[in-house]
């Protein structure tokens, strides 16, 4: 059985660990490196709770997935959909399709009408996870941070009800 939960300041070890365990397993899905991750201090950790309202997925006391969200900076009505990853063991089991749906509960909350996000060209499950949220391609296009600037990505974009 997974539980969802919102992280709150003085977790940010677990934060740590569960963002380094997805750098290690997609380190092509995120413009932060695992090496860049690993570096930053415990009060980094904290300043992105308070800074990045997260939601992890527990099953069985481990945290198997997470997602970030934060206001857009140049959009007022808008919020970023960031960091987004399932562990191996629970894909497929509509873990993704929930912490997603976390996100949008938290952006009405906050008077947000759109969600906006980054994802990797060559990343079809993740690509066609928010199609099916009703994602859709707003034309921005761009690409990952060097050193791996040749990873393509495309913004995707959902209004809100």
């Amino acid at each position: 059985m997974v539980r969802y939960e919102q992280l709150n300041s003085g977790e940010g070890p677990r934060l740590r660990a569960i963002r380094l365990r997805a750098l290690q397993d997609a380190p092509n899905a995120f413009g932060t490196t695992f090496d860049e991750a690993r570096l930053k201090t415990p009060e980094d950790w904290e300043k992105q709770l308070l800074e990045l309202p997260t939601f992890v997925a527990v099953e069985d006391g481990r945290d198997v997935a997470m997602v970030r969200c934060t206001l857009h900076r140049e959009i007022p009505d808008a919020a970023w959909l960031l960091s987004m990853w399932v562990a191996p063991e629970v894909r497929r089991a509509r873990v993704g399709s929930t912490l997603i749906d976390l996100v949008m509960t938290w952006a009405r909350a906050n008077s947000i009408s759109r969600l906006v996000l980054d994802v990797a060209d060559l990343n079809a499950p993740a690509v066609a996870l928010y199609e099916a949220k009703g994602f859709r391609p707003n034309g921005n296009l761009g690409s990952l941070p060097p050193p791996r600037q040749h990873i393509r990505e495309h913004q995707r974009e959902l209004t809100l009800d």
